[in-house]
């Protein structure tokens, strides 16, 4: 059995100057600053997150 896809996200801006729902949205993410990694189940829920906020954050697709 395979196991379940995985992507990572990295905050790769800053958020200062961001509207307070996209600081929500990278803080759902789990990602505190700039450089910082995540890796989560590939899922519609992260992946419209991460569509939510394009111009802060990079995806990277892991194969498993």
């Amino acid at each position: 059995m395979a196991g379940k896809k995985k992507i990572k996200v990295t905050q790769v801006r800053s958020i200062i100057h961001c509207t307070k729902t996209q600081r929500d949205t990278v803080a759902s993410l789990g990602l505190k600053r700039i450089r910082h990694s995540r890796i989560l189940e590939d899922s519609p829920v992260y992946r419209g997150m991460v569509a939510a906020v394009p111009h802060l954050v990079t995806l990277e697709e892991i194969k498993a």
